[in-house]
């Protein structure tokens, strides 16, 4: 298990790049952590870091909670809203799941059935102004 604790938005940011170097081409990742705990902030880093979107254009998908970058490359989506197993059925994911591509989950931990078994778990921690964020 690898720990880190970042200190800023920026360093949460460049962690996320660094997260993107270690993933493979086809991935479900579920960034697991409290309101407020960096789950998004983490998400434009790995989404910048695979190259599909800059840092701006990344933005939570809490409303639409679909968002698609680089053509289909990465799926950033956000489970927070939905609360029972047939709306979250209604999003298609074995069909994102089918895909070669990075598929980027927020509050995925809700619906542990619905998610496939190989899967990375990235776990946030807010402590004040810091962040401990956990993988591996």
């Amino acid at each position: 298990m690898k720990s880190v604790e970042t200190h800023s938005e920026e360093e949460t940011i460049e962690l996320g790049r660094r997260i993107a170097a270690e993933l493979p081409r086809r991935a479900v990742v579920l960034l697991i952590g409290n309101l407020g705990a960096g789950k998004t902030t983490l998400a434009k880093g790995i989404i910048s870091g695979l190259g599909a979107a800059s840092i701006e254009e990344v933005s939570s998908p809490t409303f639409t909670l679909i968002h698609e970058y680089g053509e289909g490359r990465i799926y950033h989506i956000d489970l927070y809203r939905l609360d029972t197993l047939s709306q979250v059925a209604t999003l298609g994911l074995d069909e994102i799941f089918d895909r070669d591509s990075v598929v980027l989950i927020e509050w995925g931990e809700r619906f542990p059935e619905l998610l496939p078994r190989d899967r990375m778990e990235i776990r946030l921690r807010a402590e004040g102004e810091n962040r401990v964020i956990e993988w591996g």
